[in-house]
């Protein structure tokens, strides 16, 4: 008979803190291991807004002899990684007879496949969304059922777009038709609600108001692990606090003690680093985590609003983004955002490349991830919700054959990917939106 020494769901405990840990020797069956073990898969949809620069962002071939295209060039070293997709299409972000509003219908559909109900009011309505389905099925396997990033503020009310709630344009996530789940834009709430035993433990609000460290307050009870653990472990454990620790330096950092002072025409967040790429890769370094201690395993992230006017000066644009998004076909406006679209490429392959450096089981954690990257809108121009940008990352525990530029028929639904992604997750469903089937052709 096999036993463990240590369980899978283990923590390590102090002043209202939980640390999770990774997957060690120590936690498998005796004479198993860590390269025979089936690790959970983990799924993440991640939203570019105001679409893309098309003729930069799509391979000239199919298969997988192509090459990348401007666009896409950050992803050069995993380009075996991940698959390009064209033709898919997301139909509920269109008109269909609600006249204009196409930014918050794009992001509101994205993952509901459901057409948004146009109101400005409280009474919004769009349909559950494939994250949370998954999230439905699978959520009590983990700490988190699900974890909910943006770059940008959250806003529920108002007006956005052409009578449109703003709770459209500010989140991919909703529990059911009636139930948005608004994404968290601040590392440092997310670093404590990934470590805070109980958020509203008065121990926990103590260590915040104090500022200890996450690692001080649970070294006896690391200390009491380490014992138990074999040399491999040892190092295994020492490797990862240590990336905790440097992770929580940079949350701490991020988070200033005395209010900013910024230009009268930068507008960031309340407690993020003022920096745009840190701002992002304190986000994606917390969503490996979550994944890396399975805290959860369905996440997404927005990195802007639908509609944005995010200004990307570290590559020199000035401009809102929403306002060039509608080129006119000016060189000038096509040029800045190629440089936009780059740019937040290049934030998904600092993504993929922490994922990639985390070895677990068989693989990396990547081989058990599956990365939707990409939006609901084609030619910002234009308004396009056809042939949408987008890239899938990691080969969802060996179930997806990467390193393709896949082209499907026209108008194909974007849901019928979700349908694929879910079932490789371990989720069951039959439709979702308005999905026709499953995408086939990810093997």
């Amino acid at each position: 008979m096999t036993t463990r020494l240590i369980s899978r769901r283990a923590v390590l405990r102090g002043m209202g803190t939980a640390v999770a840990l990774p997957l060690l020797d120590a936690m498998l069956p005796r004479g198993l291991g860590a390269e025979k073990v089936k690790a959970p898969r983990r799924m993440a949809f991640i939203y570019s807004p105001n679409g893309a620069v098309m003729p930069h962002w799509t391979p000239k071939k199919e298969g997988a002899d192509f090459e990348l295209p401007a666009c896409l060039v950050p992803m050069k070293e995993y380009r075996d990684d991940m698959l390009v997709f064209s033709g898919l299409a997301c139909d509920k972000a269109r008109a269909n007879g609600d006249g204009a509003g196409d930014h918050a219908r794009a992001s509101g559909a994205f993952l509901t496949g459901a057409q948004p109900k146009k109101t400005a009011g409280a009474n919004f309505q769009a349909g559950v969304s494939a994250d949370q389905l998954a999230a439905r099925q699978l959520g009590d396997r983990t700490r988190l059922p699900s974890l909910e990033l943006a770059v940008e503020k959250y806003r529920g009310a108002g007006n956005c777009d052409s009578g449109y709630s703003c709770v459209y344009e500010h989140t991919l996530s909703w529990r059911d038709a009636a139930t948005p789940l608004p994404p968290e834009a601040n590392p440092r709430q997310v670093f404590d609600r990934l470590f805070a035993d109980k958020p509203n433990d008065p121990a926990a609000v103590a260590r915040n108001e104090l500022r200890a460290s996450v690692l001080d307050a649970v070294l006896d009870d690391a200390k009491d692990l380490d014992r138990r653990l074999g040399g491999s472990d040892k190092k295994k454990l020492d490797q990862y606090l240590s990336s905790v620790r440097e992770l929580e330096k940079r949350v701490t950092k991020a988070d200033p003690l005395t209010p900013m002072v910024l230009p009268d025409d930068v507008s960031r967040p309340a407690g993020v680093p003022a920096d745009l790429t840190e701002h992002i890769r304190l986000l994606c370094d917390l969503m490996v985590l979550a994944f890396q201690t399975d805290t959860t395993r369905i996440s997404t992230f927005m990195l802007g609003r639908e509609g944005s006017e995010q200004k990307y000066r570290t590559v020199g644009v000035t401009e809102g983004h929403h306002t060039i998004s509608h080129h006119m076909n000016r060189p000038d406006n096509l040029d800045k955002l190629k440089l936009i679209n780059t740019y937040l490429v290049s934030q998904l392959a600092y993504l993929t490349g922490k994922l990639k450096a985390v070895k677990e089981g068989d693989g990396t954690l990547l081989d058990h991830c599956m990365i939707a990257f990409g939006s609901a809108i084609a030619d910002p121009n234009r308004h396009a919700h056809e042939d949408l940008p987008l890239l899938l990352v990691g080969r969802g525990g060996g179930t997806i054959k990467t390193g393709r530029h896949v082209r499907y028929k026209r108008d194909t639904p974007l849901n019928n990917l979700w349908l694929a992604m879910l079932g490789r997750a371990g989720a069951k469903a039959d439709t979702l939106g308005d999905s026709t089937g499953v995408l086939d052709g990810l093997e």
